[in-house]
């Protein structure tokens, strides 16, 4: 028994020395917490032994303690102007209004749309649109980089087309196709195409070309190289135009929705304006960030299961 015991402790003993050198970094010091390096009030082992700091952008955090603190903030500040009455309701209501007024549009919805309905209509077009312009810009941006005549002979509607504003074609989406669901995705499928068709060219150009070398080298056809060396070096970019596609797909449709639209979260917020219901106007304009947020963090989060080997070759 006392052999046993002795065993017993010693295991105890062993383990808590793992536990205690598992939380310590490779110096010996006391490792942070999991928690404080997420909020962003200690460094990881990795921003340790880092020399430079200042000028690294590898070093620096999301500092999320801080981002934390701006929201309090704000949201002290809204409920202290609200109590006292430092503006007026009508051009900006109270939080308690606001709140009230989601949960009627949840329960009731508006103008014979439910909420979600009006959240799902603005999100199906940002989605088409996205979709539709992937599926047509990213081939064009591959046979620009590919290809000297092709890139001579759309280059110049490429770079025509780019700088011009998506709500600036508002009238001719209107004028063409009406008011119904084919302008609004037309006019989203025509803000996506020539990002994602600079962003697949720019990931052709980014292909090293020892690798392409090395590929010929070892025999590779060119349907080979395409697959195994272009494609996979090409969809960091082809992504980033992404996320960016669907950042500018999601401010236009709003905006689509303003002038022309009889559903939607822009719809929503037009007719509340017209009425002065600024508590529903705000709750458009929480819902809209909210949501581009979140569709923002889902694209990273597919980013990283999606393209790992990003910044690693």
């Amino acid at each position: 028994m006392a052999a046993q015991k002795s065993a017993t402790q010693r295991g105890s003993s062993s383990s808590s020395q793992r536990s205690t050198s598992a939380r310590r970094d490779p110096e010996g010091n006391q490792a942070p917490s999991a928690l404080a390096v997420w909020l962003g009030i200690a460094e990881s082992s990795f921003q340790k032994q880092k020399t430079v700091h200042f000028g690294d952008p590898s070093t620096v955090t999301p500092g999320r303690i801080w981002s934390i603190f701006t929201l309090v903030f704000l949201g002290v500040l809204w409920t202290l102007s609200a109590y006292f009455n430092w503006t007026s309701p009508i051009f900006w209501p109270s939080p308690q209004a606001v709140g009230e007024r989601l949960v009627t549009a949840i329960t009731e919805g508006y103008r014979n749309f439910t909420l979600w309905q009006h959240i799902g209509y603005s999100v199906f077009r940002v989605i088409v649109g996205v979709l539709c312009g992937a599926v047509l810009g990213i081939p064009l941006g591959f046979a620009m980089g590919l290809s000297t005549k092709l890139r001579g002979l759309f280059d110049p509607i490429v770079e025509f087309m780019r700088p011009v504003p998506p709500l600036a074609l508002i009238p001719l989406m209107v004028i063409w196709f009406g008011i119904g669901e084919t302008a609004k995705i037309m006019l989203l499928f025509l803000a996506a195409l020539w990002i994602m068709t600079l962003a697949a060219r720019a990931g052709v150009f980014s292909v090293s070309i020892p690798k392409v070398h090395a590929a010929y080298s070892l025999g590779a056809t060119r349907s080979q190289l395409l697959r195994h060396v272009i494609l996979p070096n090409a969809l960091p970019e082809i992504f980033t135009g992404l996320r960016t596609s669907m950042g500018v797909c999601w401010t236009t449709v709003v905006a689509a929705e303003l002038v022309a639209a009889n559903k939607g979260l822009g719809f929503m917020i037009m007719a509340a304006s017209k009425f002065m219901a600024s508590d529903l106007v705000v709750v458009g304009i929480v819902l809209i960030g909210i949501i581009g947020f979140l569709i923002e963090m889902a694209m990273r989060k597919a980013e990283q299961k999606l393209i790992p080997w990003k910044g690693k070759v």
